[in-house]
């Protein structure tokens, strides 16, 4: 297969005469200011518009612009109308359509089902200014202003329903977003690609309905190319009969091509210097599509829902995706096999296009949580190897690392601080999806090509994989030495159990880049729900914790790890939730803030909570039974056990003990998990409902128990913004 087309390298679209906008525009006075009658793409994004490249809808329109289109952005329009579509007139080539940086239904409602009340991504932090499956209903509207006009839609909320997926708020199985949506096209995973090849390809007057060759994207037709070759995905992984564990596509063996990978080279290619991914050529898959069970079936029968799950995870590396096919009735979805990723080059393009990193001046000012949060940001890479079955990262922006380059990372440094008019000297983080994969990759490019490994790090750290972190150490020291930067801090999530392959990184960021806390996810303690996250044992986040520890200590600072945990994951039971809270207690955390598993589509751990099956196996109606923490009250008393210091907790505590023969965990000594008694206006009361009185005398003791070794320094005590995949953010116990 032939490399894909550099992103940088089209002719660019006549409208290149009108230069480059300041911000694009949101409203005709701007258009007008820019001397244009009209928009060839328009951007409709749940999110405000902030022209930073943390924004999706900045990426792809500062991109777009960069090739010569007029782009307009109608950010958070009104949907209970068409008249916001229209004002910025009709689009000469489509409508972009994306819920915007999160999922809508994630965005707006709470692991528990429960409305949100604020929105980080909303001037001021307003709540309610994007409907529910945003994407559908802004589709609908762009329909009704312009009928005629093609509509694409992408993002994370596009992405991961691609396929028939579980839908956790209407607990059901939902149709692929683009049925539903009747979009006339669906760009997964990272899109640029894909979305500067159809602006292009429209440009030049092609169909919208022809354009059906470009990965990374989904899209309806009513007949297969006689010239492909259907492969039921049964064949491949039989939903039935015995499971023998002979033929598990996951399996890996080194030196042995997982079954059903591209038949290798016959010499092995060590990657160079950045890794760039150099795709290699495929045997005999260009021309065959693999059939997923129809929608109709997989409604009906949760067993075969895990089975599509496993294949479409299987079909995720670009270097020997399949094609995917799936029926609708008289109608079959079919999507492409993965885009390929992004070289170091057109990252630094991408990056380096002239955004004004600050929100469109149409907001006058207000605050945008999210904004506030990541404007001194920068982002290093992207893609994430992990494979954690909760998470969503792989399976958007897919496993192979992406990097941009040092210097191109230096220069966004030097602009954040040349113009920047809040900048103090602080850069809060130099990341991406993980800390610790900057410039990380297979050693192999034919290895690469053909894993079918979910993860690359469990259950251990692949031998093929580099882990060498001396990249990533000499960009931190580079970065240090920009006159004007006074500390760059690590904020995004590290790898721990690959952090320890490297001491030397984790030396770096001790005495250099924590701020006195560092938030980690070992996720939980339990041999079950770690097996189930794809997670390693806590045994590798105590082997950090002692690195860490020794040089903060060498470097002569007093820090610690706020560690995340994550309750009702699929394979967690009762005992495993108390086993996490009596560890809990022995290291001194008290947990500010926790949130319950929230299956978000397409993941694997969701395919669990649905289906009761494990999709990491081969899956049929009589393998492995996971079990699922469901219901409200069982996800209640497993958060409970998170926080099993606070007070209104202690009486479903008690009541689960008892039932577990536990009791001797309850009692007043410091040995105990929680006390015999209950403070006034805790427990029952403190949810509005009648419960047993008190005894007065026991009330101050209750208060002082819950207020000492908190821990922390005054400074610390205040609001914590929680994530959104359901972690838990901790206080350690300072030592005295």
């Amino acid at each position: 297969m032939e490399q894909p087309r550099d992103l940088f390298s089209y002719k660019k679209y006549w409208a290149e005469r009108f230069g480059r906008a300041p911000v694009l525009p949101m409203s005709r006075e701007e258009m007008n200011e820019l001397g244009w009658d009209s928009c060839d793409v328009i951007i409709v994004t749940g999110d405000a518009y902030v022209d930073h490249p943390s924004f999706g809808m900045a990426i792809v329109g500062r991109l777009l612009e960069a090739q010569g289109f007029r782009v307009g952005i109608l950010s958070q329009p009104d949907w209970t109308s068409v008249e916001d579509f229209k004002k910025l007139g009709k689009p000469n080539l489509f409508f972009g359509i994306t819920a915007g940086n999160m999922d809508s239904m994630v965005n707006r409602y709470t692991s528990d089902r429960k409305l949100r009340n604020d929105d980080a991504y909303t001037p001021g932090g307003e709540a309610g200014k994007r409907p529910d499956r945003s994407v559908l209903v802004y589709t609908q509207r762009c329909k009704e202003a312009y009928k005629k006009v093609p509509t694409v839609i992408g993002g994370i909320e596009s992405s991961l329903r691609r396929v028939a997926h579980y839908d956790y708020w209407s607990d059901q199985v939902r149709r692929s977003i683009l049925l539903d949506a009747k979009a006339d096209l669906l760009v997964y995973g990272n899109g640029e690609r894909q979305i500067v090849e159809i602006a292009h390809r429209l440009a030049n007057k092609e169909d919208i309905q022809s354009i059906t060759d470009i990965r990374g994207t989904a899209f309806l037709r009513a007949s297969i190319p006689e010239n492909f070759t259907i492969i039921d995905s049964t064949h491949i992984d039989e939903p039935g009969g015995k499971d023998d564990g002979k033929t598990n596509p996951y399996l890996y063996v080194p030196g042995v091509p997982s079954p059903g990978a591209a038949e290798p080279a016959a010499k092995a290619e060590i990657l160079t210097e950045g890794h760039e991914y150099k795709h290699p050529p495929l045997v005999a898959r260009e021309n065959t599509v693999i059939r997923l069970p129809s929608y109709d079936a997989l409604k009906e029968d949760p067993v075969l829902y895990a089975h599509s799950s496993r294949i479409v995870h299987l079909e995720t590396n670009p270097g020997n995706a399949r094609a995917l096919l799936q029926n609708y009735g008289d109608r079959e979805l079919w999507l492409n096999p993965p885009p390929i990723p992004l070289t170091t080059k057109e990252m630094d393009g991408i990056y380096e296009q002239p955004f004004s990193r600050m929100p469109h001046p149409s907001y006058q000012g207000a605050k945008i949580p999210a904004f506030e949060m990541i404007q001194h940001s920068v982002t290093i890479m992207r893609g994430c190897f992990g494979g954690c079955t909760f998470c969503s990262i792989t399976e958007h922006e897919g496993r192979i690392i992406q990097n941009r380059s040092e210097s191109s990372v230096l220069r966004e440094i030097e602009k954040i601080r040349d113009t920047s008019p809040s900048f103090t000297g602080y850069i809060s983080d130099l990341g991406g999806p993980t800390a610790n994969m900057y410039r990380l990759a297979c050693k192999s490019r034919t290895i690469e090509s053909a894993c079918r490994r979910p993860s690359c790090v469990y259950p251990d750290v692949c031998p093929n994989l580099n882990t060498d972190h001396s990249s990533l150490v000499n960009l931190y020291r580079r970065a240090r030495e920009i006159p004007g930067v006074k500390k760059i801090l690590i904020a995004s999530g590290v790898r721990y159990d690959l952090a320890v392959k490297s001491p030397e990184w984790i030396k770096e960021l001790a005495t250099h880049h924590v701020g006195g806390y560092l938030k980690i996810a070992p996720e939980h303690t339990e041999k079950g729900p770690l097996s189930k996250m794809m997670k390693p044992g806590i045994g590798a986040y105590d082997r950090f914790k002692e690195l860490f520890d020794r040089y903060s200590a060498q470097a002569g600072k007093e820090q610690y790890l706020i560690p995340y945990f994550i309750a009702a994951h699929p394979g967690t039971t009762d005992e495993d939730m108390l086993q996490l809270a009596l560890w809990l207690k022995k290291n001194g955390f008290r947990a500010d803030q926790v949130q319950a598993f929230l299956p978000s589509p397409m993941a694997s751990a969701t395919a669990m909570y649905y289906s009761g099956k494990n999709p990491l196996r081969k899956v049929t109606h009589t393998s492995e039974e996971v079990p699922i923490p469901r219901g409200l009250k069982i996800r209640r008393l497993h958060k409970a056990f998170l926080r099993y210091h606070d007070a209104n907790n202690w009486p479903v505590l008690r009541e689960a003990l008892r039932r577990m023969g536990r009791g001797d965990l309850i009692g007043n000594s410091k040995h105990h998990l929680i006390p015999t008694y209950q403070p006034l206006g805790t427990g029952l009361a403190h949810e509005g409902r009648r419960g047993p009185r008190s005894a007065p005398s026991t009330k101050d003791r209750g208060n002082k128990i819950l207020t000492q070794h908190t821990g922390l320094p005054p400074r610390a005590h205040g609001p914590s913004v929680s994530s959104n995949r359901g972690v838990s953010r901790s206080r350690p116990k300072k030592k005295r």
